[in-house]
């Protein structure tokens, strides 16, 4: 029990900072994702074709090829990013990516009608998108957007590869000093608290957005 006690410093250190990744990750992706949205439905062709290969790169290679590029490539071209940084953005880029696709869906889901009859009533296309279909694209798209952000948590682990001491991190270095493998049991609970927490809190929202059919 002891040793159980004497991890935890180490160990809470690295959960800050999985926590610090996670939290501006997600705020920042999600900001973007509804602008790869509405870029992917715009009729300008050109922003079209650019957000259809801006996700067609993130989404198709690997999330931690793209880190090491960020970090380890770009200063080749006299671009340098220290290690927090260059996670931050590779992680919203990334996830952006993702979140874009799934609120596209979301949106075109919504029948044509409402945008009609909120033109009708005279609402401007600005205050339709926020107070009629946000919303309702919110409540249709948290299913696949609460794995994405799940995924999120577990994918934080990633950036040990640029040397920020995360939570897995922090595990690995307790283990290998140890020769034990209970700090990395302790990892998986400490993982398994954060998405049982985050399953809770989508299921709360899902049930705040049930009056939109």
């Amino acid at each position: 029990m002891n040793y159980i006690y004497n991890l935890m410093y180490s160990m809470l250190e690295g959960l800050a900072t999985t926590l610090e990744v996670f939290l501006l990750t997600l705020i920042i992706s999600i900001v973007l994702g509804i602008l790869v949205a509405l870029g992917r439905l715009s009729s300008n062709k050109l922003l079209n074709q650019i957000t259809q290969f801006y996700i067609w790169i993130m989404r198709g290679t690997p999330l931690l090829l793209q880190l090491i590029f960020v970090f380890f490539g770009l200063p080749i071209i006299g671009i340098t990013l220290d290690r927090f940084t260059a996670a931050i953005i590779t992680f919203s880029f990334n996830y952006g990516a993702y979140f874009g696709e799934i609120f596209r869906g979301g949106i075109e889901s919504i029948d044509r009608g409402q945008y009609e009859a909120s033109e009708i009533l005279g609402l401007t296309p600005a205050k339709t998108f926020l107070r009629i279909i946000l919303p309702q694209m919110i409540k249709r798209t948290l299913p696949p957007a609460a794995n994405e952000v799940i995924t999120l948590i577990k994918d934080t682990s990633l950036v040990y590869v640029i040397g920020i001491g995360e939570l897995l991190r922090a595990g690995k270095i307790a283990s290998n000093r140890d020769a034990s493998l209970i700090p990395l049991v302790v990892v998986a609970v400490f993982y398994l608290i954060l998405t049982a927490a985050l399953t809770k809190c989508f299921k709360a929202l899902e049930n705040s957005f049930s009056y939109y059919k």
